[in-house]
């Protein structure tokens, strides 16, 4: 009887009527949820290959590949749906701390991956997708690197949509960058300004003015040359800031000579005026992120019933993140998993959209875990 079952399941599954129907579905249950919101951005934390490895009794590099080709059916699915930026945990820092051996593996699979992604990437292309990888590049190796910079360039003229691939990462160390960032970007020097007159119509400004007797001849206390220009220069820009004719914001040492020391912006009591602290915002800090340019996180989703996220999109999961926590395998995952994540996620928007309504009082509900 199991023998039955199974070729009758072989027949349904992998013949090419029941391919066609298969396709067919997929395309119908897509289409039917592309009727109502659409996530803009959806994070993976792809967990379980190799549990999926060890409960198939293969290899583990095997159980990763077989990971990278459910991302692949994924991608496509969001893609189709409307959803705009895909973000997946492909490689933490942690995971450097592994054997070697699976370490090397991981790298090979990933050069191998991403040269496949690119340059048999019907998909990215299909749908104007770019690839960004995000995370410590330092860290990663020179061939694989090479790959990395390689795929990236490849897709740069894609600007439908986006894929980043998280590799390697922490969002620690993103936060931590973005911070460093952030204090190196107060800290510079503000950029030079433009000087309203050059010192060759400034010095021939002095000439004229002291020739026709308007102005005294300058106390020169040095007889160089040099000296004489540096100081009728800072005389006369003297005077025409004084003047106001100089541009409005313009200050006086902006006619100086190239070697005077460069001016320290000065608040209205005279004191040296340097960023405040208070001035670093969330705004301030999320513009340094990986992510930035990216919509705000709708939905994280991590496979293998592990329920955190290890320290993934710590920064982009805000108060309307909805979060999810599937018990099946990343490998196994596909449509009919995912359609059910999103359909909850479209019931959660709409009640938090009527919770929100004017004269209505929100109720805070709690989250629900989708198996």
């Amino acid at each position: 009887m199991s023998d039955v079952v199974s070729i009758l399941r072989r027949f349904v599954f992998e013949s090419p009527p029941g391919e066609w129907a298969i396709k067919q579905l997929r395309e119908l249950l897509i289409g039917a949820l592309k009727q109502g919101p659409v996530p803009q951005h959806v994070a993976f934390e792809m967990d379980g290959n190799r549990r999926y490895a060890r409960s198939h009794r293969m290899e583990t590099v095997e159980g990763h590949h077989r990971g990278f080709e459910a991302l692949a059916r994924i991608m496509e699915i969001c893609y189709k749906a409307g959803v705009k930026t895909v973000t997946v945990y492909a490689f933490s820092i942690e995971n450097f701390n592994r054997p070697k051996y699976e370490v090397e593996g991981l790298m090979q699979l990933a050069k191998v991956k991403l040269e496949q992604l690119t340059t048999y990437g019907d998909v990215l292309d299909r749908y104007g997708a770019a690839v960004r990888v995000i995370g410590q590049r330092e860290m990663i190796r020179d061939d694989v690197l090479q790959v990395v910079d390689k795929a990236v360039a490849r897709t740069r003229h894609n600007q439908k949509a986006v894929l980043n691939i998280c590799f390697p990462y922490t969002s620690r160390a993103e936060i931590t960058t973005a911070i460093q960032s952030t204090v190196a970007e107060f800290l510079a020097p503000p950029p030079p300004r433009n000087t309203p007159f050059s010192q060759t119509r400034i010095r021939q400004n002095i000439l004229s003015r002291q020739l026709n007797g308007h102005d005294p001849l300058p106390t020169i206390r040095d007889s160089s040359p040099e000296k004489q220009t540096q100081t009728g220069d800072r005389a006369y820009a003297a005077e025409v800031e004084e003047s106001g004719d100089l541009d409005e914001g313009a200050s006086s040492s902006t006619t100086l000579p190239p070697d005077s020391p460069p001016p320290r912006l000065r608040d209205g009591a005279g004191q040296a005026h340097l960023p405040s602290p208070e001035d670093i915002t969330v705004e301030t800090l999320d513009s340094h992120m990986y992510t930035s340019e990216d919509p705000p996180l709708d939905l994280f989703v991590r496979t293998s019933g592990v329920e955190r996220l290890s320290d993934f999109m710590l920064w982009q999961c805000h108060q309307d993140t909805q979060i999810f926590f599937l018990e099946c395998l990343w490998p196994d995952f596909d449509l009919h998993h995912f359609v059910w994540v999103l359909l909850e996620w479209q019931w959660r928007m709409k009640q938090r959209d009527r919770d929100e309504a004017p004269g209505r009082r929100r109720h805070v509900k709690p989250r629900k875990l989708v198996e």
